[in-house]
């Protein structure tokens, strides 16, 4: 599962390390944010056509972070009426057939870059059973983690201004992190981003099943204090006291 995480590098950066063009212009999107939270606006990566005929090109293009599909009605305001569960992440197995996702899973697949992310673990030596202590979960060489995304585009009206969102594909935890959660987001490999962004291919079943390769991760158990949406800052990645054994996925 999938429902905090870090991300600190500028969209701009993040462009021009990944060969994409920067589509990212709403001011303040740049600032680190340690603590992405559900509605968060992120930084994300698809791969899209300028024209019809054209080669596709990658993009970073900013969206929201829980995905609204398109029948989604408009509240009296204007935004998205989104009563239900906010979409953030959604499982590998039920992509391809649920109807929130399925015409996604099709031709709107996309990356969401992060440092890392954070999961609770169940404290089974405390008292009280909702006590938890949460970990990151990041690269050991503290490069980015791209994770498989579907994204979608919403308009209250046609005249209206689209909001972009996102989610989170989730899948069956591997090796430690299956410790932590028994679900983990769906780690893609760089050599796999170009099929999985492809707007002209049907989506490859073969990436949804396939194992995350987790060789390169690892977990660090952190403070509480990330447990508050409100705290955002470096310290909340910082190894809790007292400092727990690292631990390196083989």
């Amino acid at each position: 599962m999938c429902g905090r995480f870090a991300v600190t590098t500028d969209p701009a950066l993040l462009a021009e390390k990944i060969r994409a063009i920067d589509e990212t212009t709403e001011s303040g999107a740049a600032a680190p944010n340690y603590n992405v939270a559900p509605t968060d606006t992120v930084a994300t990566v698809v791969t899209r056509h300028s024209e019809p005929d054209d080669e596709p090109t990658r993009r970073v293009r900013l969206m929201r972070w829980g995905l609204i599909p398109q029948w989604t009605k408009p509240g009296p305001d204007g935004s998205p009426d989104t009563k239900g569960p906010l979409l953030i992440n959604a499982r590998a197995d039920k992509v391809a057939t649920s109807p929130a996702f399925r015409n996604s899973a099709q031709r709107k697949r996309c990356l969401v870059p992060m440092d890392g992310w954070y999961e609770w673990q169940a404290n089974a030596d405390s008292a009280k059973k909702a006590a938890k202590a949460p970990f990151f979960i990041h690269r050991d060489d503290g490069g980015l983690v791209c994770l498989a995304g579907l994204w979608t585009v919403w308009k209250p009206t046609k005249a209206a201004k689209p909001l972009l969102s996102c989610t989170i594909i989730t899948t069956d935890a591997v090796g430690e992190l299956a410790k932590i959660h028994d679900r983990m987001p769906l780690m893609l490999a760089e050599k796999d981003w170009d099929a999985w962004l492809n707007p002209d291919a049907p989506l490859d079943p073969e990436l949804l099943i396939r194992p995350p390769d987790v060789r390169d991760i690892e977990l660090r158990q952190v403070s509480t204090l990330v447990n508050r949406v409100g705290n955002n800052g470096p310290e909340l990645l910082e190894p809790a006291e007292p400092q727990p054994e690292q631990i390196t996925l083989l």
